[in-house]
């Protein structure tokens, strides 16, 4: 399982913020014209805070947690990246055409290595609009070149009953035939 939280930083830039909104109003009670920049940083802060208290995503084997929704891998049908890598914003496309507007206000590295985990575990889905296996390089053969997987071996005798069916072969194979006929009868 790995753990994605947000940053630390949108919480101290959110708290200036709201320091600078204090400040701006102050200067407000003089100037008037204080209060616009005081209003916009207000504006920031909320979204900063907003960033800040995002909830943690966990990726696990069979599913991604965003919060408390759990969503299994093979529901994704489409990650479909936006222009933000830092904080990093993602539209998911599940399984009934529901959209999911994916956000982790992480640093640059926590951001790719999500969206690295995300692309690589959703197997079912299309990137960017690109399938799966196109996407990380896995060429298909064409149709008359595919080969057929081997069948998988499934053990069909205890280990005791193989040990006796080898031993009734190596008998076999010192005796020749297990037949009592003479070659002689044959003809």
């Amino acid at each position: 399982m790995t753990r994605y939280l947000p940053a630390r930083h949108y919480r101290w830039f959110g708290i200036s913020a709201v320091v600078l909104t204090g400040l701006s109003g102050w200067l407000g009670t003089e100037l008037h014209a204080a209060y616009i920049p005081a209003g916009l940083f207000l504006v920031t802060a909320g979204l900063l805070f907003f960033l800040a208290f995002r909830p943690a995503i966990e990726i696990h084997e069979g599913y991604v947690s965003v919060g408390t929704r759990i969503i299994p891998w093979m529901d994704i049908r489409r990650l479909d990246r936006t222009g933000w890598v830092s904080p990093l914003i993602i539209r998911v496309t599940l399984y009934d055409d529901s959209r999911l507007l994916l956000v982790y206000p992480g640093d640059l590295d926590s951001c790719n290595s999500l969206l690295r985990h995300l692309r690589r575990l959703s197997r079912d889905a299309l990137i960017d609009g690109i399938p799966y296996r196109q996407y990380w390089g896995e060429v298909l053969a064409p149709a008359n070149e595919r080969k057929e997987a081997p069948l998988p071996r499934y053990r069909i005798l205890r280990p005791e009953d193989e040990a006796e069916v080898e031993r009734l072969y190596q008998r076999l194979k010192a005796v020749g035939n297990l037949d009592q006929k003479n070659s002689t009868d044959e003809k």
